[in-house]
């Protein structure tokens, strides 16, 4: 399945790994609330009616989360989306960390596909013992920064971002010069 691949291929392609269980959110709604697993045979018919353990959700199955789900979907599907969130958020992280490196700042971070995440800390973060030593007052203090430019970030510097398909080149731009003008002000 198409919708799968880097949650659950995107580990083996990515890291070399072979996950046992996937969990799936959003993306397979569309963005609206919802959630799915898949996994190894033998692990998936421990779930009823084959096995012992029930799982039941409220949004299970909504047609509407259900529907937009398929559509983004069939966009991931089409050639070049995840090669176009690739390019964007290189073209996003890059150049916040160059920003903020000109600034003066330690910071560091990384992406997959259209998923990223920085720190300010010299890094490099391969864990959260590592990521625990960024100054996240000085994140508060960017977040804020960037919303009075109409820039909205994951609260905490301890969620990850996510690109999609419908950002530009030039909304990316533009997200880069405002974080540029929030890192002087840092």
């Amino acid at each position: 399945m198409t919708g799968f691949r880097l949650a659950y291929g995107g580990a083996q392609e990515y890291f070399g790994i072979t996950p046992d269980l996937t969990t799936l959110g959003k993306i397979i709604g569309g963005g609206l609330p919802v959630g799915a697993y898949r996994g190894r045979r033998d692990i998936m018919e421990l779930v009823a009616p084959a096995g012992p353990m029930y799982q039941a959700g409220t949004l299970s199955g909504n047609p509407l989360a259900m529907t937009a789900g398929i559509h983004t979907l069939k966009r991931l599907k089409e050639p070049g989306s995840y090669e176009y969130l690739n390019k964007i958020t290189s073209e996003l992280l890059e150049g916040i960390l160059e920003a903020g490196k000109r600034a003066g700042h330690g910071i560091c971070g990384g992406y997959v596909s259209g998923m990223f995440g920085f720190f300010f800390t010299e890094g490099p973060v391969y864990n959260f013992e590592d990521a625990k030593k960024s100054v996240t007052a000085k994140f508060a203090r960017f977040y804020r920064g960037m919303l009075e430019e109409g820039v909205y970030f994951a609260r905490s510097q301890f969620e990850a971002g996510f690109t999609s398909l419908a950002h530009s080149s030039v909304v990316i731009q533009q997200t880069v010069e405002a974080a540029e003008k929030v890192f002087r002000q840092l």
